[in-house]
């Protein structure tokens, strides 16, 4: 199984994931035809994508190459269809300055869980131009 992403630019996303996150580069392909059009319901898609590793997680970038003129979708975090992707940290204030250099942005200030189960646990949502929204989660 893994989580699907389109992507504005799949070499950019490559090095974001790869760079500042560690992940890996499993596979690289192409689909196209009435194949791809017809499992993502997108007449004409032809779609450049490559499959990462993350710590054991399968993630699938996606790069529409056609057809051109897709609307660039970018919800708030309180919008129905927002979604985002929670990540374990060792150091959350390293891991936001690395995707920073990435153009990552924080949604807010990385905030500290103050009681219950997860008192201590440091939590922040970063967005990328695209839209996309992760969740870094630094246990005490």
């Amino acid at each position: 199984m893994h989580t699907g992403i389109t992507v504005r630019s799949l070499e950019a996303s490559l090095a974001f994931w790869a760079g500042a996150l560690g992940a890996e580069i499993q596979r690289r392909f192409r689909l196209g035809g009435e194949f791809a059009a017809e499992v993502v319901g997108v007449a004409g898609a032809e779609i450049d994508a490559a499959v990462i590793d993350l710590n054991g997680y399968a993630i699938e970038l996606l790069q529409y190459t056609r057809p051109e003129g897709a609307r660039h979708h970018r919800p708030a975090s309180n919008e129905v269809g927002s979604w985002h992707l929670a990540l374990g940290v060792n150091d959350l204030d390293a891991t936001v300055q690395a995707c920073s250099s990435y153009g990552w942005r924080t949604l807010g200030e990385p905030q500290r869980m103050p009681d219950g189960p997860r008192a201590g646990t440091r939590f922040t949502y970063l967005r990328d131009a695209d839209g996309s929204t992760i969740e870094l989660i630094e246990s005490p």
